[in-house]
């Protein structure tokens, strides 16, 4: 996968959320989530299903994408990939710069995409969160993949400190 082009990505079924809610600040969240639509044949509709998963954005579909909370924005950009039904979703930082009701509201879509079937896969720092909402969890370090298992395995492993993970214990 890491030859192909974004766009094949797309096609194939993964999609990414990269850090920093990269939403387009001047367009409305509808705008926005049309533009997630890029994959679909021209006049694909918005799936009322996520309006389903994301209630508010059906409030928020005329306001402006850079009018909104952090917590909102990473809803739309979450909910712009969505909308291509990709069957794994990869995701940096979604909690990034979050306070904690926003981080909460953003696991809480990942866990209703997990449930309904869509692979979700995080890159994330705050490990307290994911002590609560992953199913395996694995450490980078130097590149690699140096601790794998459940939540409760790796986060009680002491060398979560030697690798400047941090400890949640």
């Amino acid at each position: 996968i890491d030859k192909a082009t974004p766009y094949e990505r797309a096609r194939q079924g993964v999609g990414f959320v990269p850090q920093g809610r990269e939403i387009f600040g001047r367009l409305t969240v509808q705008e926005n989530l049309l533009m997630g639509l890029a994959t679909k044949k021209g006049g694909t509709p918005i799936p009322a299903e996520l309006f389903e998963l994301f209630p508010v954005l059906k409030q928020m579909l005329g306001r402006r994408g850079g009018d909104l909370s952090g917590g909102q924005q990473q809803l739309v950009a979450i909910a712009s990939i969505m909308v291509m039904e990709p069957a794994i979703l990869v995701m940096d930082e979604p909690t990034s710069q979050l306070d904690p009701g926003g981080a909460r509201l953003v696991f809480d879509v990942i866990d209703t995409l997990a449930e309904r079937g869509t692979t979700v896969v995080l890159f994330e720092h705050k490990l307290e969160l994911l002590r609560e909402h992953a199913d395996t969890l694995g450490v980078l370090a130097g590149g690699r993949i140096a601790l794998s298992g459940t939540p409760h395995d790796v986060l009680a492993d002491e060398r979560l400190d030697q690798w400047g993970v941090g400890s949640t214990r």
